[in-house]
Formats: C-alpha cells, structure tokens, sequence
C-alpha cells in the first residue's frame, strides 16, 4: 500500500523513505524511524499500520548516508552492522536529524506531524521531541537517551522501556523519568525489541498495551 520516495536533505543529500497514505482523510502523519536493521520488512510494515488507522506515515532510511539501502534481518551478522552503522550516525547525529526534518516536510501537508521510533529509532524520536518540530513523539526503548538527558522536551512525549532490557538499566529510566515530569513514562515486565513480532524478545501483551498508549497520544494531539 506504500510507495519508496526519494527525499532531499537541507544539505542536498538524496535518501530513501517509505511513504503510506491513509484510503481517505487523514488524522495527520507520523514519521516511523527505524531500528538498526533500516527500512527493513517489519518497519514497512509498522508504517502500513499507521496508514490502515489514518494516518500518513513515513520511515525515513535515516542509514542511507553511510549505507545505501541497508535492510537488516535479526541475525548476529546483521546486527554488528547494524550497530556499526549507529555509531556512524550517532557522531553525526545533525545529519540524521537533518534527514527527520526532511521526512518531516514530505509529510507536512497532512496536518500535525508525530514521530515514534525503535531501539535507535526510539532514541532518535526522543532528540527529535527536544529539537525538531514535531507535535507528538514516542520512543520504545531508545538507548542513548540518557547521555542527552539535560535537553528539554518540547512536545507532548512517551517514552516506553523494558524492565528486562540489559541495555537500558533501570536507574537510568528513573533519570529520565525525574528529569523530564512532562514526559509519560512507562515500563513493561518485557525485554528490549518487545514491540517487534520478528524478534525473539516479543512480548504481545507489551506490544499490545504500549501500542494503545501509543495511538492515543497521536489521536489527541494529531487529531484531537
């Protein structure tokens, strides 16, 4: 139901994305931002679901800069690149953000713009949240929120995390939470990559109750 887009940064970059429109009205858009596997099959897949409830959706190949077309499965092979390819993004975290704000601009026309991303991807729509303008963000289990803990918010934000994620200690949970009381933050008895139904550590019950929190943050603020 979606198309592959080119985009042009504010830099003259070229890169991919994925767009979905909804079969009627839209509510308003919401960018999808990757984990480190790319555009893979199931973010094409998160961004179809966005469109089937309304909304025009978007996942920017925010690796596109340092891998062209990077589609990563959830194999150890894939996933050292993956990672490799985040640090190369993280040391140019302008760049990446540069690339959000032009996925943001693609989908402008549909009204109020949100943002949710995954694993990196969560990271990113927290930093998105603090600045870009975004009206609404969701982060699931974003690493490296922590080490940006002192910018502000400035849009109405969730952030979700797994009390099992070895990743994300929870006493760093607990940091974001008192530092940023605007923010809803909510912890599942479940492990990082809970959302994702390819991955081993899905959890449908956290998918599940994190989605529905989710849909409502975007239907208040996009639609409402």
């Amino acid at each position: 139901m979606g198309q592959d887009i080119t985009l042009i940064s504010s830099d003259g970059f070229k890169f991919d994305a994925y767009r979905c429109d909804p079969g009627g009205t839209t509510k308003g858009a919401i960018i999808v931002v990757q984990e480190i596997f790319g555009v893979n099959r199931h973010i094409r897949d998160v961004t179809e679901r966005f469109a089937n409830v309304g909304y025009t959706a978007i996942a920017p190949a925010l690796f596109d800069r340092w891998h062209k077309d990077f589609d990563g499965g959830y194999n150890a092979d894939d996933m050292s690149v993956g990672r490799d390819l985040k640090a190369q993004a993280n040391a140019e975290l302008d760049k990446v953000l540069a690339d959000v704000e032009a996925a943001r601009e693609n989908v402008a026309d549909a009204g109020k713009v949100g943002i949710t991303g995954f694993c990196w991807g969560g990271f990113i729509a927290w930093m998105a949240a603090c600045r870009l303008n975004v009206d609404a963000s969701v982060a699931y289990y974003g690493g490296g929120i922590i080490d940006y803990n002192d910018e502000e918010l400035k849009c109405p934000t969730i952030a979700h995390f797994g009390r099992e994620d070895a990743s994300i200690p929870m006493v760093d949970v607990e940091v974001i939470e008192a530092r940023h009381p605007s923010a809803e933050i909510f912890v599942y008895e479940a492990d990082h990559g809970f959302h994702c139904d390819q991955r081993g550590q899905f959890n449908p019950r956290a998918a599940n109750v994190a989605g529905m929190r989710t849909i409502r943050l975007f239907d208040d603020v996009l639609a409402g």
